[in-house]
């Protein structure tokens, strides 16, 4: 038995796996196929398993990219009739207080993909008004008519009388659409979040369901098991109906890891003793989480601009990692980031791509050894790192050596801040803690 765990990251796709047979664990990882990411988990599957049976944990960005591209599938919102307009009305809560001219995002499911059923429960569980079956043919009419794929279904009350929502499911389960009850992913009250962590979850499912059966197709012998958002982990079956639950699936992973491995090296002390910042830097984000005596929960995250009420480990991202892209901002001032130049192109050192990042900087530095790139496997192009770092340093009238420890010292900045968001804003004081780095440019 081999047991392999995958994480797909934005540039790479990292494999570690143990061989029970001969007591020994490996590491590697392959460039990230970011069309098809299931191509590099079975290109890195072939080099591991050589026929012999597998059991593999695995986590994923493909629901989270789906939900930050805003690249799900065509979704339709059900509710009960006059509340169609929640998941867009919200809760008064403002990001920027005092800005006049901020702009929400808008939600992923547009107006005219909402509608109504004429249904109504007290919160008590008591009907005021049945559903008319002759009211949801014409709906499964107009949800096809609207080429509809998924359908998020939360009527008002429905975790303490859910059997209106379980009748409009079957009927629509029967018409071919996939669907998400809110009575069966968060039967809790508080409407908004609720209706918003069911239209997430329909939004989404559909694309890892058929990431998922895509792997599944490939590896049939295969046990596979998807990391949970919570640290914890669940059948590919669960997975492929509610993927919200893996939204923070490949973090998630680092956070329990790094809690295990601090634990297994703490001098005998308990789990409950550890207390350190998590710092996972890759090539496109560096995630952080605090440990303090166990992973941190949260029930009021958000992804994407969507709030999400299920359990997450609480985790803070920014766009800063290895392939973050430096430019000039149109002030003058030099930045860093959010946008990766991710799997392809990648880093201008990795021979493709020309811009400079986060990679050529510390290339040009002197900080990477260039032959030594990733055990040998890739060969850093430093007279390519040299001339992106050259034409930005142009642009800001800087020598290269002073552009690449500029574009070094902006990228730290960001992650000090995040460091602070997941620290000092929480009230906790960061010198009682232990920073936990790892990632691929987290050394």
């Amino acid at each position: 038995m081999i047991r392999i765990g995958i994480d797909i990251g934005g540039t790479f796709t990292d494999f570690v796996f143990y061989d029970s047979e001969k007591n020994t664990y490996s590491t590697f990882k392959i460039s990230s196929t970011p069309d098809n990411p299931a191509e590099a988990v079975i290109q890195g599957l072939q080099l591991i398993s050589d026929g012999k049976l597998s059991k593999i944990i695995h986590g994923s960005t493909v629901a989270t990219n789906a939900l930050l591209e805003r690249k799900g599938v065509r979704t339709a919102l059900i509710s009960t009739k006059g509340f169609k307009d929640i998941i867009q009305i919200g809760r008064q809560n403002r990001q920027s207080l005092y800005d006049l001219f901020i702009e929400p995002l808008p939600p992923i499911i547009s107006s005219d993909m909402r509608f109504e059923i004429d249904e109504r429960v007290e919160h008590t569980g008591e009907i005021l008004k049945s559903i008319n079956t002759a009211e949801i043919g014409s709906l499964i009419d107009s949800l096809k008519s609207n080429k509809t794929e998924s359908v998020a279904i939360c009527l008002l009350f429905s975790y303490i009388h859910p059997k209106h929502e379980e009748l409009l499911a079957e009927h629509l389960r029967q018409a071919g659409f996939f669907i998400t009850c809110s009575n069966e992913l968060l039967p809790e009250f508080r409407e908004y979040e609720r209706c918003s962590t069911t239209a997430v979850n329909a939004y989404i499912s559909p694309i890892l369901a058929r990431y998922l059966a895509s792997l599944e197709r490939s590896m049939q012998s295969t046990k596979i098991h998807i990391m949970q958002s919570n640290g914890g982990m669940i059948d590919i079956d669960h997975a492929k109906q509610f993927g919200v639950r893996c939204i923070l699936s490949g973090p998630a992973g680092g956070v329990i890891g790094a809690n295990y491995i601090a634990s297994s090296i703490s001098q005998g002390e308990s789990v409950n003793e550890e207390k350190i910042i998590t710092f996972d830097m890759g090539g496109t984000s560096t995630d952080i989480s605090l440990i303090n005596h166990a992973p941190t929960l949260s029930k009021e995250s958000v992804v994407g601009g969507m709030p999400i009420a299920i359990p997450l480990l609480d985790i803070h991202t920014v766009g800063a990692g290895g392939g973050s892209i430096a430019s000039v901002d149109p002030g003058g001032a030099l930045r860093v980031g959010p946008e990766s130049a991710g799997a392809h192109p990648g880093p201008a050192c990795y021979g493709v791509g020309r811009a400079p990042t986060v990679t050529d900087a510390n290339l040009v530095l002197g900080r990477i050894i260039p032959d030594h790139f990733l055990g040998g496997k890739i060969k850093l192009d430093i007279h390519r790192a040299s001339q992106s770092i050259n034409r930005l340093g142009d642009s800001l009238g800087m020598g290269i050596h002073e552009t690449a420890l500029g574009i070094i010292e902006v990228v730290n900045a960001h992650m000090e801040r995040a460091l602070r968001v997941g620290s000092v804003e929480k009230g906790y004081d960061p010198r009682d803690f232990s920073l936990f780095t790892f990632g691929g440019a987290g050394g």
